[in-house]
């Protein structure tokens, strides 16, 4: 297990090496000029020539894309904002909460909510029970996050006056956020968690627990739900990226100075160095959490931990 944890760890770090010299690239060859947004149209060419030098932007790639990986990876330096000035890594390290919080609190709603719905509707296959939670799962796919967060701020904020509609601040602040990112990933895991269990619902073993006098929910929690967990695991891993890649949106919509926000500005600003950080900081995020996931297989299969061992998968 050391090994493969090891060999995850070097494969997060190439995984940020190869993201920072994508985003670095991209931008690079990006044809607006950052020097023409930070300074308007109305400054002079000189203003603009001093500006690049003082950027380093009038240098060759190879010697903008050493000096980015020196200070980014020795140094561990990510530079200091151009649009406001400030360190970009004191930046991230105020607004990184605020994007955790939503996002690992949106998960955990996820999964005490669409897993239950999942079991409820594969234990009653063909039946209301199924019928009525499909239906829900299939509205709640078909409506986009933007467009969910909209709404409450519509109907819970404008309309009803119980909750805030943007800005941060206490436990209030987050309801509307979490929920809107939530929503999309209770819908995913009740339908994987219902395929899974209808997988396993009519194999020999849980008849033959059933024949043996089992109570039903002894038969659904004991036999059916730990072979199926491995799709649903599978499924979680996916669908917190999902809302990490999201947060970008809701925290637009919402305007909480978290991390995804906070790259939306810098991408309209032109401001690269804020950009290459928010992206590395998304891959190493995504990187930890199927980390993360391997690391439940493991512990919920015990096939795979011996894999792991023997080093067979890596």
């Amino acid at each position: 297990m050391g090994k493969f944890i090891l060999k995850r760890l070097l494969s997060t770090i190439i995984i940020l090496i190869a993201t920072a010299f994508l985003i670095f690239t991209i931008l690079y060859f990006t044809p607006t000029d950052p020097a023409d947004t930070l300074l308007g149209a109305t400054a002079m060419v000189s203003e603009r020539i001093a500006l690049r030098h003082k950027f380093g932007l009038d240098q060759p790639y190879l010697v903008q894309l050493g000096t980015f990986f020196y200070n980014t990876f020795i140094k561990f330096d990510l530079g200091n904002s151009w649009a406001f000035g400030t360190p970009v890594f004191q930046e991230m390290w105020i607004r990184m909460p605020r994007t955790l919080i939503i996002g690992i609190v949106a998960a955990i709603v996820n999964l005490l909510i669409g897993i239950p719905l999942g079991i409820f509707a594969g234990t009653n296959p063909g039946k209301w029970q199924d019928s009525l939670t499909m239906g829900i799962v299939m509205i709640f796919i078909a409506a986009p996050n933007f467009w969910v967060a909209l709404m409450m701020i519509v109907l819970f904020a404008a309309t009803l006056g119980w909750l805030p509609a943007y800005g941060i601040g206490g436990p209030q602040y987050y309801v509307m956020p979490i929920i809107a990112s939530a929503i999309t990933g209770i819908a995913v895991n009740a339908r994987f968690g219902r395929n899974s269990i209808l997988e396993v619902f009519r194999e020999d073993y849980i008849t033959t627990a059933r024949a043996k006098g089992q109570k039903e929910s002894a038969v659904i929690y004991k036999h059916m739900l730990p072979n199926a967990l491995m799709p649903i695991i599978t499924n979680v891993g996916r669908i917190l990226s999902s809302i990490i890649a999201g947060s970008p949106v809701i925290e637009t919509v919402f305007s909480i100075p978290g991390v995804g926000l906070y790259m939306l500005i810098a991408i309209s600003e032109r401001d690269y160095p804020a950009v290459r950080a928010s992206v590395m900081f998304f891959a190493l995020l995504i990187s930890v959490i199927m980390l993360v996931i391997d690391l439940i297989y493991a512990a919920v299969d015990p096939r795979i931990k011996a894999q792991f061992s023997s080093g067979k998968r890596g």
